[in-house]
């Protein structure tokens, strides 16, 4: 369930990116390749080159950079890394708040380091835990696994956990594009709050393992 939560911050995260960012992805990287391929080929779409290569740095260096050896249920270390991605999501709110949800260009591209720092980190810690066909911030290959375990090359047991996630990721969609909409201003609280709740729910849950 925390996995499950942690992804439908992502897909809120994804919701106020694109809809708040110009059009690109923090978390879930697949929609800024097709983004780059329309910027080679001079098609309309966001500008896409330069930002896609600043966080997709970011996101590398975090996941190769912050990524535990060790797997483990919910490791004291888990915690931590998530504590620096609620960091960066608050400095993220902050910043939103303080330009009512209208940022300039520039800080515009200091609002996508966070989040994708964020995001990258998140994906780090996740993979850490070594729970296959989760990632949180990698929807396509969860529905790659959810397709095997359909056709019997994975263990049905994996259903419900990839199913979650796949569903977590749309709501997480829906609910950060209708605080865009209706309430621009608290839009980034929700994927904060989330990181928030999971770091507080894992302290019990490693506690008991």
């Amino acid at each position: 369930m925390l996995l499950v939560a942690l992804t439908v911050a992502s897909g809120a995260v994804d919701a106020i990116s694109y809809f708040g960012l110009g059009k690109i992805f923090s978390a879930f990287m697949t929609g800024n390749m097709v983004f780059l391929g329309f910027g080679i080929a001079n098609l309309e779409g966001p500008c896409v080159p330069v930002v896609f290569v600043r966080y997709g740095g970011l996101s590398g260096l975090a996941d190769h950079g912050l990524a535990l050896p060790e797997a483990g249920e919910w490791p004291r270390r888990m915690s931590v890394l998530l504590a620096v991605v609620a960091i960066a999501e608050a400095g993220f709110l902050a910043v939103w708040v303080a330009t009512a949800g209208q940022p300039s260009t520039v800080i515009t591209d200091v609002l996508i380091v966070l989040f994708s720092l964020a995001m990258g980190i998140q994906t780090a810690a996740v993979r850490s835990l070594g729970v296959q066909g989760v990632f949180t911030t990698a929807g396509t290959f969860t529905l790659v696994a959810f397709a095997e375990t359909l056709a019997g090359s994975r263990p049905r047991s994996e259903i419900p956990r990839l199913v979650g996630v796949l569903v977590g990721l749309l709501a997480g969609a829906i609910g950060g594009g209708l605080l865009f909409v209706y309430a621009r201003g608290y839009a980034p609280l929700l994927p904060l709050v989330i990181t928030v709740l999971v770091i507080v729910a894992g302290r019990p849950y490693r506690r008991r393992r």
